[in-house]
Order: structure tokens, then C-alpha cells, then sequence
């Protein structure tokens, strides 16, 4: 592997940047030449992030002060976490954008897409590679940013303008509480630079609980854990490309690496139980309540959406055990078979003309015999078939759980069994069986653009869990394959495997013109999201629109204007209109009104003498 001058950091941060303003201002008649820029600079990212894979180092500079000792630094830490972080970004980038310049290729937006493209770059290189925590939160809007505008790239359509607000709005909820961290965090360490963070001694274990779950609020809004998980499903509305950039190993992996970053920097003994405790029920709840909602969806893209939920969610549940070791591990493994089974979907979409009921697919081998190989691969990865990328960090997570909390580590088989029960009803049904459309019926191979970055991926997908990949890319030792031994989970998962795979052939094999499991109350409730985006709709936003709303508006109409402000403009009007006919201009009035006012004087002055 080859290095390069660590000051060429900053290109690999500010490159997406300036092609990205370049996209917007000067390129918005030429969409062909504005994608490839984009691709282009997105391979010098890449090809940077390898240079410095094994580099470590610091650079930055003051650019806001806030007094003689205090200011926020714009600046970079090169360190394994960060390079290797780095590498999955532009390494995924690259892929999504290549995939792009056909998928996008009659897209009227082709110019703003990439420039959205470039822009959510750029923030992600910043969030990876900040030196402080300030810096980070900086990047972290800009990341929402830039999610807004690619998953409401097609914004005429209601559904996908909806979906940028909700996707915009939950981050918003978990990042005040993000930045209440931050606060208070700066005030316990007297500094936002990870490198110098330390926690001081004595400290209460109420305050640390506070501080390290209110960091942790940014993370449950980024990384989509429940109850904040609304969003990300909706986000399918974007391109599917976006998808794949979005939920692999960028946007959602932030929050992840965000608190391993934190664990890194002030160390895991700070991390008190109680706090460590909700952060993994948080987790395993979101993993598994996914899992469940994912067996009844029928747009390929929301069951990946799910799937990318729960495995988020075994991530989290790793970092409440203090396992970060184990929750990178998964997220760098993820991050391969993720985007590819995204770009693969999207490439199903594509060949039957934007179709995504799997119920309207079927017979997809027999006319995409390499995506579909390429999205089968991607699907062994993700249910962790024996010595698949996929199946080592998945290992990692149920031994650090099994060693750390038994309980967590059956939930974690249990979602194992649920991902393999699910993805197993897609395959059966998109690929194999008689076609249930015109759509499918007629579909064909993509061309090179969409099916070379499949291939890579596909690659990846099956040897990321090695130990001569996993050694160099994973920030940690010790969780690669070669540390693999047969035990407990091994045995737990392969019967978690084996009995996901024959309830799905069950339900699914064969060809079924509908869904068997469907029609009963569970089901529906699951196809409707355990109803929680209902609850959010109907007693939270209406709730808010209607009732609170009602009463605000009453107390700004009747109270404050019509009371307050208007009852003091209009005693103002009285007592100027009084004045006013006072001010009349006759002698006489005024003589009278002066004698009256010598007769009140006399009068009080006699009345209180006495």
C-alpha cells in the first residue's frame, strides 16, 4: 500500500466541497459533464483514503474564536478508527456514484443530484475525520443536510418531499439532545478535542448517565434506532442509489461511530451501567421490532430499509455491551453486502421499469442471472452463512453478548432466525417461480455501469471477514476469522439459519401468487409498522396541530393581541384622544381647566394638612 503526505488531508476533505459548488453554479446546463465530475473527484477521495490508510497524524486551524483561550477548530485526526472509516465512505461513494451515471442518466435533476452527491461527501469525510466534537456536530447537519435534499431529490412527487421532512425533522429531535451532550461534555473535560478529553476523578454517576445519553440522542436519530426509527424506512422515496449511499455505511453508520469515537476517546470506563444498559435495549429493541416489520413489507426497498434498521440495531446493542471492537467490525462487513443488496434491488427496479412490489416480480433468475447472483451473494452475507463476511461480525457481536449478557445474546439469534426468515421470502419470491408481471416478465441484464459495482461488491461481500482484509481495515484486533472458533453461538446460529431457511421455503417456495401469512391481525399490524407511525401522525403531529396549536393560537389572538398588545393600543388611542380634544385651542377652556385644577389643588392640600 502506498502513502502520501498527510497534508493532503485536507484535499480529501475539501474536494467534494468545491465540486460540488462547481456542479451548482457553473455545470447546471451540462449534467453529463457535472456526473463525472463528481465520479471523478469521488475516485480522488478514494484513491487518497488508500494513501493514507496507514497513516496517523493531526492538523487544524482556529476559524471561530470564541475568547483568548477558547476557539473551534476546523482540523483532521488520522488515526486506524478514522483512515479505515475513511476507506468504507469513498469506497461506497465510488461504487454508488458509478452505479448513478446510468441509473440517473435521463434524470432531469442529473446536475443537482451529483452536486447532492458531492455535498454529502464532503460531510461525511468531515464527520469522519474531526479532530473535536464541535466539528463533528458541524458536519453532522450538514450530513442532514444533504440527506434532505437526495431523499427529496424527486420532490414533486408529495411522498418523497414528505419523507425529506420526516428524515429531517427526527434528526433534528435526537440532535438537541445531541448537543446537550456536547455541552455538557465540554463542561466536564474543559475541552471538545478528542485527543485531550478525560474524564476528571470523583465524578457523579448521574452526570455521566446524562452526558453519555444525551451523545447517545444523536446517535438513535442518525443511526434510526427506535423511537426515532421512523424515518428511515420513508427514505426510500430518494433514488435508489441514494439508498444504498444512505443506509449502508455512511448516514446511518455515523451515529455508530460517532459514540465509538467516544468510547475511543475518553475511554470505555467512563461508559457508567445504567447508561450502557439503555443503550443496548435500545438497540436490541430496534433490531428486533425491525426484524418483525420486515417479514411483511412488500416493496424490496422497505425490506432492506428494516433489515438495515435491525442490523443497526445489533450494532448499538454491541455498544451498550462495550464490544465497539465487535459493532465496527459488523458496520465494515455491512457496509459491503448492504450497498450491494441496494444497488442490486435498484437494478431489478430498473429492469422492470420501476416496479418494487416483489409480489409483481418473480423469475428474475432466468433473465438477470448476474445481478441476481450478485444479490444472492449479498443475502448470504447479510444471514451469515458460514464463512461469509457477514457471518464473523456476526460472531463478534453474539460472542461479545454471550461473554457480557446472555440474555442479549438470544435476542440477538432470535433476529438472526427473523433476517434469515425474511430475506429468504425474497429470494424465493422476486427470483425464483413464474413471473407475476409484464414488468418482470420482460425484463433483462443491466448494462456494465450498474453490473461492474455489483461484482465488487459481491467480492467484498464474501472476504471482508478475512484476516488479510479485516487485519488492515478494521480499526480493532482480534475479531476477524482467524480468531474464529466453534462453540455456543456457532451452534445457536446455524440452528437460527437452518430453521429461518425452511419456514421461509414453507411460506414461499414454490411460486405463491400471494403472500400465505397475510390477512391476520399480526400481519397487518406488522405490514403497518406496529402502527407507530400512526400514533406519531394521529396523537403527536395532528395532537400538536390541533389541541396545542388551538390553545397557542387562542393565547396569541385573544391574550397577547387582543388583551396585552391591543388592550394597550387601544387604552393609548383613549388617553391620546383625550388629550387631544384637551388641546383645543380656546382661551376659555383653558381658564377653566386651570381654575379647576387650582381648586383640586387647594383642595388636597387642605384635605391632608388636616
Amino acid at each position: 500500500m502506498f502513502n502520501i503526505d498527510i497534508q493532503y488531508t485536507w484535499l480529501l476533505l475539501f474536494l467534494p466541497l468545491v465540486v460540488a459548488a462547481f456542479n451548482w453554479f457553473l455545470l447546471t446546463r451540462r449534467p453529463n459533464v457535472a456526473a463525472l465530475t463528481s465520479t471523478f473527484s469521488c475516485l480522488a477521495t478514494f484513491v487518497l483514503s488508500l494513501g493514507l490508510l496507514d497513516q496517523t497524524g493531526s492538523d487544524s486551524f482556529s476559524w471561530l474564536p470564541i475568547s483568548d483561550v477558547f476557539s473551534v477548530d476546523l482540523g483532521f485526526v488520522l488515526d486506524p478508527l478514522s483512515t479505515r472509516m475513511m476507506l468504507v465512505v469513498t469506497g461506497i461513494g465510488l461504487l454508488v456514484h458509478i452505479f448513478s451515471l446510468s441509473y440517473m442518466a435521463d434524470d432531469k435533476a442529473k446536475t443537482r443530484y451529483f452536486a447532492s452527491l458531492s455535498l454529502f461527501m464532503f460531510s461525511m469525510t468531515g464527520i469522519v475525520l474531526a479532530n473535536n466534537i464541535a466539528m463533528t456536530f458541524i458536519f453532522w447537519e450538514l450530513v442532514g443536510l444533504s440527506s434532505y435534499l437526495l431523499i427529496g431529490h424527486w420532490y414533486t412527487r408529495d411522498a418523497a418531499a414528505n419523507a425529506a421532512k420526516k428524515a429531517f425533522i427526527c434528526n433534528r429531535v435526537g440532535d438537541f439532545g445531541f448537543l446537550i451532550g456536547i455541552l455538557t461534555l465540554w463542561a466536564l473535560t474543559n475541552t471538545l478535542d478528542f485527543s485531550l478529553m478525560e474524564m476528571p476523578a470523583g465524578l457523579s454517576e448521574t452526570l455521566l448517565n446524562i452526558t453519555v445519553l444525551c451523545l447517545f440522542c444523536g446517535a438513535v436519530g442518525k443511526s434510526a434506532q427506535f423511537p426515532l426509527h421512523v424515518w428511515l424506512p420513508d427514505a426510500m422515496e430518494g433514488p435508489t442509489p441514494v439508498s444504498a449511499l444512505i443506509h449502508a455505511a455512511t448516514m446511518v453508520a455515523a451515529g455508530v461511530y460517532m459514540m465509538v469515537r467516544v468510547q475511543y476517546s475518553i475511554g470505555v470506563e467512563a461508559f457508567p451501567a445504567l447508561a450502557c444498559n439503555v443503550i443496548a435495549v435500545i438497540g436490541a429493541v430496534t433490531a428486533v421490532i425491525a426484524a418483525f416489520m420486515a417479514t411483511q413489507q412488500n416493496d424490496i426497498k422497505r425490506v432492506l430499509a428494516y433489515s438495515t434498521l435491525s442490523q443497526l440495531g445489533y450494532m448499538v446493542m454491541a455498544l451498550g455491551l462495550l464490544a465497539g471492537e465487535a459493532a465496527m467490525f459488523h458496520l465494515f462487513t455491512h457496509a459491503w453486502f448492504k450497498a450491494l443488496l441496494f444497488l442490486g434491488a435498484g437494478a431489478i427496479i430498473f429492469a422492470c421499469h420501476h416496479e418494487q412490489d416483489i409480489w409483481k416480480m418473480g423469475g428474475i433468475m432466468k433473465r438477470m442471472k448476474l445481478t441476481s447472483l450478485t444479490f444472492i451473494i449479498a443475502t448470504m452475507a447479510l444471514v451469515a452463512i458460514p464463512f461469509t463476511s457477514g457471518f464473523f461480525s456476526k460472531e463478534a457481536i453474539l460472542e461479545a453478548a454471550l461473554h457480557k449478557n446472555p440474555v442479549f445474546f438470544w435476542i440477538g439469534a432470535g433476529v438472526a432466525l427473523l433476517t434469515t426468515f425474511y430475506m429468504m421470502r425474497v429470494i424465493f419470491v422476486v427470483f425464483f417461480g413464474k413471473s407475476r408481471s409484464h414488468s418482470s416478465e420482460h425484463a433483462t441484464e443491466v448494462g456494465g455501469l450498474m453490473l461492474v459495482p455489483l461484482l465488487i461488491l459481491a467480492v467484498l461481500a464474501l472476504i471482508s471477514g478475512y484476516g488479510f482484509m479485516a487485519d488492515r481495515l478494521v480499526p480493532f484486533n482480534g475479531f476477524v476469522s482467524e480468531s474464529f472458533h466453534i462453540g455456543m453461538p456457532f451452534y445457536v446460529s446455524m440452528g437460527a439459519l437452518v430453521l429461518g431457511i425452511l419456514l421461509a421455503a414453507v411460506f414461499y417456495a414454490g411460486s405463491p401468487a400471494s403472500d400465505k401469512l397475510s390477512g391476520n391481525a399480526v400481519s397487518r399490524a406488522l405490514a403497518n409498522r406496529l402502527y407507530i407511525d400512526w400514533f406519531y401522525d394521529k396523537v403527536l403531529v395532528r395532537g400538536i396541530q390541533g389541541s396545542l396549536a388551538a390553545i397557542i393560537d387562542f393565547m396569541d389572538q385573544f391574550i397577547i393581541s387582543g388583551l396585552i398588545v391591543g388592550g394597550l393600543a387601544r387604552l393609548t388611542a383613549a388617553v391620546g384622544s383625550l388629550l387631544r380634544r384637551l388641546q383645543s385651542g380656546s382661551m376659555a377652556a383653558y381658564t377653566a381647566l386651570f381654575g379647576i385644577g387650582l381648586l383640586l389643588v387647594i383642595y388636597f392640600t387642605v384635605f391632608y394638612s388636616c
